[in-house]
């Protein structure tokens, strides 16, 4: 599993990267993060899929949302036994503390 969360995690984590970067037109000097590079991806990834490339940057993120749903869902998943013992764990501290008395 943690194979999947590595190959989740770092290429969104470069993506969002160079987004923010690129977006803001923060390049350091250089023409991988600037906003001229930004422009001209959007709008070739636009003209491959038809869409209009202002409106890309809401369809990515969207879809980054649902994979990350996705995966936290399959993570979840399968450590849905240790998960519930943890939420069995809390809610028993908390019935105990709730019936103790306060000085």
């Amino acid at each position: 599993m943690r194979y999947i969360l590595g190959f989740w995690a770092v290429p969104m984590g470069l993506f969002w990267s160079w987004f923010l970067l690129a977006s803001n037109d923060w390049n350091f000097g250089m023409l991988f993060f600037s906003r001229v590079l930004y422009d001209h991806v959007f709008e070739v990834y636009g003209q491959i899929t038809g869409i209009a490339p202002d409106q890309l940057p809401v369809l990515i993120a969207r879809a980054c949302v649902v994979d990350t749903f996705l995966i936290f869902g399959i993570f979840a998943f399968r450590r849905r036994k240790q998960i519930a013992a943890w939420v069995s764990a809390r809610r028993q501290d908390h019935t105990e503390e709730a019936a103790a008395p306060r000085a």
